[in-house]
């Protein structure tokens, strides 16, 4: 059998670039031999970039870059890159902007033509392979765009200076250098806004396709709860029971997939990803802590569950997504049929699985990106809730086995490279989790991938945090995103340990990422660093997108080290940062909600638990627990042992007896040994 062929990318390690190692197109990975090759021959840009579990790339991989004359004509005309979105959302963020100026929307696959000077002169998202429905066929798109470019590339050139142009004025948005307060009316002014987009109907926001927005849900739960609004409370208990129902959810093996395509979260595009997960687990883990439903709970073991058993590494390492499709079909390993339900299941359990599952002959689901999808599929949402405790028992039995007989499928793509961000996200997760949940999985979990983290990712000799690590390898790449979610990931933990050695590392990457990021003369903090030279236009990441941005968790993670640490430059760096987007945080909160609740936290005063005692004591243990028993979300646990405020190492031991202190300002609650007595200060 011969060798397949190979392009560039067969030397790299992204999962998605490999997937394209074999394409008759001559790939290049983004870099300086693709910049100099374009202006050496003086060639256009074909851009594309995507990510490895995205289904759209998968089908415009085999309907254009594994065609022979597509490739042919790419090679002969365009010097073309691939960008895999995740490795380098600094690109893709940039580009994008772009492309949702020009056309009114965005996505993955995108597609964008550049000069050889990286200006974008021209693009889209998924183009098919001939034209259909009104959209061009990427053949004819590549015509025209070769055409212009040797016929008319003067004026070309003059666009992308225009486009340039634009982009800075959308991406370097106007700052309000005077620093102004955010006020108390501008969260109440954000949570009427969401309260206008909400759907009452199906909870969420807005109509199909459908988003968690999990940073939208805790804003509300957080101001809704601190303002006494019972009804953005309800919003948001609503949703989570809504979305935990759906399809969205996946009701055997545990986790969310990325959205709903309707807006009733019954039909889901199936890909998982690390980061959606992460902040839905902290959402249900709120959530249960505000209302007390156990179902809530149950959803974040859920997720949880599903993250240890089939998305973290022997070594700790927590994996990136799982694709949507598998055996080239989309949700197939996800959906079930009628007969093949009743050929694996006793008719009783059969009978109330189907029931409570919503499954039908006719079936909920069609793959309409395949041109001859399979009949009959069921994607599995909870359609009657309402069961007996025989029923039940019934349905608990069927489940095991549907579970056991979905693991001998092929499972879908695993993209098992390991981001920074996204694992600092899912460390914070899994220790709030153990917080509030007591499970010492999941304290063992959040561990184990900080040291991974440290092992692998962070260079302690020069205070550097790295961004992706695969296959025995790290990247060089520097994201403002990676350094403040590992450091609010460490803080979670450090508030559910008190360990002195962990809240060192939280401040080591809090100074690293001022000395990268910060912008010391206006105030907020760069996505990359200013010495990075492989970008048209540096910016101020603000916006949030499908995740949350660096910035706003950068500013929460400050704010918490500030109140942690007495370091008066962390709260003085967080607030400039805010202060620069109080007029977007006004006017546009939909675009910055995770800013929202860095900004409600800033509003706050200083709310502490402060413990000592011998952190290995059970009676330590008890008061931890305790004071991450309800919820208060502006309550910051800490101990009394390494670099914490001078306050908080003043505090004693009463009676050399594990002992917690609840300090508003400067003002404390008698100490206390009880972890009853603790729960009745904090809710006091």
């Amino acid at each position: 059998m011969p060798t397949p062929r190979t392009n560039r990318l067969a030397g790299e390690k992204s999962p998605y670039l490999l997937q394209h190692q074999h394409n008759p197109v001559d790939w290049y990975p983004w870099g300086p031999d693709a910049f100099e090759w374009a202006k050496e021959t003086n060639r256009p840009i074909f851009l594309s970039i995507g990510y490895s579990t995205c289904h759209w790339c998968h089908v415009m991989e085999r309907e254009s870059f594994e065609n022979e004359e597509i490739a042919r004509f790419l090679n002969e005309h365009f010097v073309s890159i691939k960008v895999d979105r995740e490795e380098r959302p600094d690109i893709d963020r940039l580009y994008m902007t772009y492309v949702q100026a020009t056309t009114g929307q965005g996505g993955w696959p995108m597609t964008v033509f550049l000069t050889p000077d990286l200006r974008p002169f021209f693009g889209g998202t998924y183009f098919p392979p001939e034209s259909r429905n009104g959209q061009p066929g990427l053949p004819n798109v590549l015509l025209q765009v070769q055409r212009l470019w040797t016929i008319h590339g003067e004026e070309v050139l003059q666009s992308a200076s225009e486009n340039l142009r634009l982009l800075r004025a959308v991406t370097i948005l106007p700052e309000d250098t005077n620093h102004p307060d955010v006020t108390p009316e501008i969260l109440n002014a954000a949570c009427v806004r969401f309260k206008t987009e909400y759907d009452p109907k199906n909870g969420g926001f807005g109509n199909a396709p459908k988003f968690p927005h999990p940073s939208r849900l805790l804003f509300l739960l957080r101001h809704g709860t601190a303002t006494e609004d019972r009804e953005a409370v309800q919003m948001v208990f609503y949703t989570c029971q809504q979305m935990a129902s759906g399809g969205i959810c996946d009701q055997l093996g545990g986790g969310f997939a990325r959205y709903a395509t309707d807006a009733h979260w019954l039909v889901p595009h199936f890909e998982k990803m690390l980061y959606d997960n992460a902040l839905l687990a902290q959402l249900y883990i709120e959530a249960f802590q505000a209302g007390g439903q156990t179902m809530f709970a149950d959803v974040a073991r859920g997720i949880l569950e599903y993250i240890r058993r089939d998305m973290t590494g022997p070594d700790g390492a927590f994996y990136a997504a799982e694709d949507a499709d598998s055996e080239n079909r989309e949700g197939v390993f996800y959906c079930w049929t009628w007969n093949e339900l009743a050929d694996i299941l006793p008719q009783e359990q059969f009978d109330v699985a189907a029931r409570y599952f919503g499954v039908t002959h006719r079936g909920n689901f069609i793959d309409h990106s395949d041109p001859h999808p399979l009949p009959g599929q069921n994607v599995l949402s909870i359609h009657t809730p309402v069961l007996d405790t025989e029923a039940r028992t019934l349905l608990e039995a069927a489940r095991k086995t549907m579970l056991e007989v979905r693991s001998q499928r092929p499972r879908p793509r695993r993209d098992d490279k390991v981001l920074a961000s996204w694992n600092g996200l899912m460390l914070g997760a899994f220790a709030r989790a153990f917080a509030a949940l007591g499970d010492p999985a999941y304290l063992k979990a959040a561990r184990n991938n900080l040291a991974f983290l440290r092992n692998h990712l962070w260079d302690p000799a020069t205070c550097t945090l790295y961004h992706r690590w695969r296959d025995g390898a790290r990247d060089s790449v520097q994201l403002l995103s990676a350094y403040a979610c590992v450091c609010s990931g460490v803080v979670d933990l450090y508030e559910t340990t008190l360990d002195p050695q962990i809240l060192t590392f939280a401040v080591e990457l809090a100074e690293a990422m001022l000395a990268r990021f910060q912008d010391s003369a206006n105030g907020g903090f760069w996505q990359t660093p200013l010495d990075c030279t492989d970008l048209i236009l540096h910016t101020k990441e603000n916006n949030d997108g499908a995740e949350p941005s660096g910035y706003a968790v950068a500013v929460s993670a400050l704010l918490r080290l500030a109140v942690i640490t007495g370091q008066s430059d962390y709260r003085q760096a967080a607030e400039r940062a805010i202060g620069l987007h109080a007029k977007r945080l006004r006017d546009q909160p939909e675009a910055l909600p995770h800013l929202l609740l860095g900004a409600a936290l800033g509003l706050v005063a200083p709310a502490r638990v402060i413990i000592a005692g011998d952190l290995l004591s059970p009676a330590t243990q008890a008061l931890i627990h305790g004071a991450h028993a309800d919820y208060r979300p502006e309550l910051i646990v800490m101990g009394t042992s390494g670099c914490v405020d001078t306050f908080a190492r003043g505090l004693p031991a009463v009676n050399e007896k594990p002992t917690a202190y609840v300090c508003i300002g400067n003002t404390c609650h008698p100490p206390t040994h009880d972890a009853e007595e603790l729960r009745h200060y904090c809710n006091g």
